[in-house]
């Protein structure tokens, strides 16, 4: 009998541990901050690159980040859109992108993300998110398709 409450003490203690961490959902750290996309070492295709963007990231919890994006196109109206996702390949609310309504999250590694972006209910893109080794590079390979039904390949490069 006291074993058994010994070990179910054990069990629990273990089962909160592991959730606290969040092993391989936990928001990576170093992502934290704003992050100036540098136009002339990212590449855009088809194009035409953006005059400017800003993504900043902020944890929310252990498992979440809101992302909140400010970007001057080439042609059009700044656009200004926000989103609070987990890293819990669920579907999250995007407000303000035209390209997407709704983002998933997943977390590979330490420096390694990955979000599906979709519009109503169809995906738009999909972004693979490298954070440097030093924490001063982030690099986002997107792929997807443009508002007129073109394919599309971005390297976006951002410095903090």
């Amino acid at each position: 009998m006291k074993t058994s409450r010994v070990m179910l003490a054990f069990l629990t203690m273990a089962f909160v541990i592991t959730a606290a961490t969040g092993a391989r959902s936990q928001t990576p750290k170093g992502l934290e901050g704003t992050w100036r996309l540098n136009v002339l070492k990212s590449k855009f295709s088809p194009g035409p690159a953006p005059k400017s963007m800003t993504v900043a990231y902020s944890a929310v919890g252990t498992t979440g980040m809101k992302i909140v994006v400010d970007l001057v196109p080439a042609d059009g109206a700044a656009q200004h859109w926000e989103v609070t996702a987990h890293y819990d390949g669920k579907d999250h609310p995007v407000v303000g992108n035209p390209n997407a309504d709704m983002i998933t999250m997943k977390r590979i590694d330490d420096r390694i993300g990955e979000s599906t972006f979709k519009k109503d209910g169809k995906v738009t893109s999909t972004n693979r998110r490298t954070l440097s080794a030093d924490g001063k590079t982030l690099t986002i390979t997107s792929s997807g398709t443009t508002a007129d039904g073109k394919p599309r390949k971005d390297v976006q490069v951002f410095e903090k």
